[in-house]
């Protein structure tokens, strides 16, 4: 157990809607703990984890506040099994082109929000992406933070790690991808091509793109803007060029 009287290989999942869309996956869940006194919303999934054979365990509030890690658990936390990173971009790739499809991924450089992380991961599920790759040193992993934001896409999307992200894409490349870097200086979306097999590839909240991340790019595409503000934060940013992505691949 650690500190927070969690089992060691266990992550949480905290609040009703994470809660209630891990249960649509196949991530394994070791038990429930639930405030008394839910209302009928929680007690409805509540209802449906025990319908599944998941031990619930009705606790006091306070032991739920103790163990939250991300402050908001809403009166459920779900136990479960620690996420496990998709075995390499490759793998995503070629599942992508094993259902007849262009590969579509998201590569994140240096990105150290976990809320940012999975916001981009909720983000990159509803607009069709293919997967999420990230680095493994010096960059947010899937926590229980990222896992709530990303309301329970983190259960659907592949993430796989990196250890060299420049790299990474060199291999993107030779796999028949175009490398798309998101800066503030790159063409508006609306006159790049976004079709096609592509990496999506945004920055860290501070810096944006390294420079040798910035290198592998093919093209650089930007969000148009307008006002004073010279840019937008890192996942609203990717979720809009996604969209572009989307829009370009099946609404022309």
């Amino acid at each position: 157990m650690d500190g927070d009287g969690i089992a060691r290989g266990c992550d949480t999942v905290e609040g009703r809607n994470p809660v209630s869309e891990l249960l649509r996956t196949q991530r394994k869940v070791e038990r429930i703990l639930a405030a008394k006194g839910l209302d009928p919303t929680g007690r409805r999934i509540v209802d449906r984890a025990r319908g599944m054979g998941i031990c619930v365990e009705h606790v006091d509030r306070r032991r739920l506040d103790k163990l939250s890690r991300t402050g908001a658990h809403q009166g459920i936390i779900a136990l479960v099994e620690q996420f496990r990173y998709a075995e390499g971009h490759e793998v995503i790739i070629e599942g992508a082109r094993a259902v007849g499809q262009d590969p579509l991924v998201v590569v994140l450089d240096r990105v150290s929000d976990p809320h940012n992380l999975g916001a981009v991961i909720r983000t990159a599920h509803c607009c069709g992406a293919h997967g999420v790759i990230i680095p493994k040193r010096n960059a947010a992993g899937v926590t229980p933070a990222a896992v709530k934001a990303a309301a329970g896409a983190a259960g659907y999307m592949p993430v796989a790690q990196v250890t060299n992200t420049a790299r990474a894409l060199e291999q993107m490349k030779d796999m028949g991808l175009w490398i798309a870097g998101a800066d503030v200086d790159g063409e508006i979306m609306y006159k790049a091509d976004l079709k096609g097999p592509i990496a999506l590839v945004a920055g860290s909240e501070g810096k944006g793109l390294s420079r040798l991340v910035r290198e592998k790019c093919d093209f650089l595409v930007s969000v148009p803007m307008k006002g004073v503000l010279s840019s937008l934060n890192v996942s609203v940013a990717t979720g809009v060029l996604l969209y572009e992505v989307l829009r370009q691949r099946e609404y022309q």
